[in-house]
Order: C-alpha cells, then structure tokens, then sequence
C-alpha cells in the first residue's frame, strides 16, 4: 500500500473539518426542531384532555345509570360474602369455646377428685 502524500493528506482533513463545522448548525436545527415537537405535543395533548373531559362530563346517564347499578350489585355481593363468613368464623369460634369450657370442667374435675380425702379400708 502506498503512503498518500502530505498534501492529499492535508486534504482529507480539510474536508473532515469542513464536514465537522457544519454539524453545530445542525445540532442547531434538530434542537429546533425538538422545540417545536414539544410544543406541539404539549398543545395536542391539552386538547385531548380537554376532549375527554368534556366527554366524561356529558358522558351518557344511561351508561352513568348501569354502572351505579353494577356498582351496588357488586357492594351486595361483597357484603353477602362478607356476611357469610363472618357467620363461619362466629361459628367457629363457638365450637372452640365449647371444647375449651369442656376442657376446663374437666380439669376442675380432677383438682376436685384429687382434693377429696380418700376413704381408709
């Protein structure tokens, strides 16, 4: 491979160079650009907020009407079931307290079996 010379060397800088210093004004415009993008986003964005809000508003009461019903018919559901096993754990704990009040009349009946004097043959 031949080595190129100084001067075509020199050359191909300068055109690098040349290259490079335009890329400052093109960072430039890209930024512009993003600017105005987000400018533009920030307005379109305004609007579609401002749209839907409008619509939630005026929204349909038929629809408002279905969901306030579904709503409380989920609310029953939740307080049945709720209801219903509150009701097993009440349940529950009264079969517990049966066996613990047996346990304890029990263990009342041996103290007072081992209390009492025993009769002498």
């Amino acid at each position: 491979m031949q080595e190129r010379s100084i001067v075509e060397r020199v050359e191909t800088l300068e055109r690098k160079v040349e290259a490079l210093e335009t890329l400052p004004d093109r960072v430039t415009a890209v930024e512009l650009q993003l600017v105005q993008l987000r400018d533009e986003m920030r307005v379109e964005f305004s609007a579609i907020r401002t749209d839907l809000r409008g619509e939630i508003r005026t929204g349909d009461e038929e629809t408002r009407q279905v969901l306030r019903g579904e709503i409380r018919a989920g609310d029953e559901e939740t307080r049945r079931v709720l209801r219903d096993e509150i009701r097993a754990g009440d349940e529950e704990t009264r079969r517990y307290m049966r066996v613990l009040h047996e346990e304890v009349i029990a263990r009342l009946a041996l103290i007072e079996e081992s209390r009492r004097p025993r009769k002498k043959r």
